[in-house]
């Protein structure tokens, strides 16, 4: 870990002190707990690290499913009663919670978007790289929490929205972002003897992790169920492994490998799986750590 990056990361961080969602102080429930709802795992596994500790907070997750993406995702009668209590809503933002859009106009909770320090200058966000199959118009890529320096800032947003709802606890806020962004690892890949820098993924999600690490992602196709590949599609592959000697093509490891599969069988190269993390148990940023050093080492053992 290069320890004079995580020092000035931290620093800049610290500095930054706007555009995260509009927060404004909320009052807590009946039962003077503050009621956190985070939309997305990563974002619960982020605002649980932050707040870890804090007497009179409580943070409970909206989704945690074993599913790739949201695209498709329906309010439950659960969920809608979970949004209600809710005295703040930490959410990912760029797109991602498209399905909350209704439910928010009636929410009175405070609302943390921890993609919009992208406003501040920290500018993290990527172009969309589209989804196949679904008739959504996203301009970025919603996936940040896959760049391990853009999980630092948001972060670092849904600290300084805790700040402004619940200042008496600052202090333990500050303290315990810092020790979750101390743990970040800094671009493990960019030093590894890759003999080959190229990602063919089924998920389009892992242009964040590319980017971090030194990576091109040549080809990303988002299969669901019904959305398979096109022949099209399936003969570009083919062509980009041969073309790039490409050792292996990576799934989602919620997502369907069907495709990727049959590719393999056509042109030799081994299939991994990859964690989006859209899903899991505990909380904290220990989780996050462990996933991500997951995909590293699935990168190193295929790619090397």
């Amino acid at each position: 870990m290069k320890k004079n990056f995580l020092a000035a990361l931290l620093a800049a961080l610290l500095l930054l002190t706007a555009g995260c969602g509009g927060a404004t102080p909320s009052p807590t429930g009946e039962d003077d707990t503050l009621h956190i709802l985070a939309t997305t795992y990563p974002v619960y596994l982020f605002t649980t690290a932050v707040t870890e500790g804090v007497e009179g907070v409580e943070v409970s997750l909206l989704v945690n499913q074993q599913a790739s993406c949201l695209h498709d995702y329906t309010l439950t009668v659960a969920d809608m009663k979970s949004i209600e209590r809710a005295d703040v809503i930490v959410m990912n933002g760029a797109g991602l919670e498209d399905f909350m859009a209704d439910a928010l106009g009636q929410s009175d909770a405070a609302v943390i978007d921890c993609s919009e320090f992208s406003n501040s200058g920290s500018g993290f966000l990527l172009p969309a790289l589209g989804h196949e199959g679904h008739d959504h118009d996203t301009e970025y890529d919603p996936h940040i929490w896959m760049s391990e320096e853009a999980a630092a800032t948001m972060m670092n947003c849904i600290l300084h929205g805790l700040e402004e709802l619940d200042p008496d606890n600052q202090e333990r806020y500050v303290e315990n972002f810092e020790a979750a962004v101390a743990k970040l690892p800094n671009d493990p890949l960019k030093d590894a003897d890759l003999s080959c820098p190229y990602l063919i993924t089924f998920h389009n999600g892992f242009q964040y992790f590319a980017h971090d690490n030194g990576l091109t992602l040549l080809k990303a196709i988002e299969e669901e169920e019904g959305s398979e590949a096109s022949a099209a599609e399936i003969k570009e592959i083919v062509g980009l492994i041969e073309e790039y000697k490409i050792p292996a093509i990576f799934t989602e490891k919620n997502g369907s490998d069907a495709t990727a599969q049959a590719i393999a069988r056509e042109t030799g190269v081994a299939v991994y799986e990859l964690d989006m993390i859209m899903s899991g148990d505990g909380q904290g940023i220990q989780p996050y750590l462990d996933a991500m050093e997951e995909n590293y080492n699935t990168i190193l053992e295929a790619l090397k």
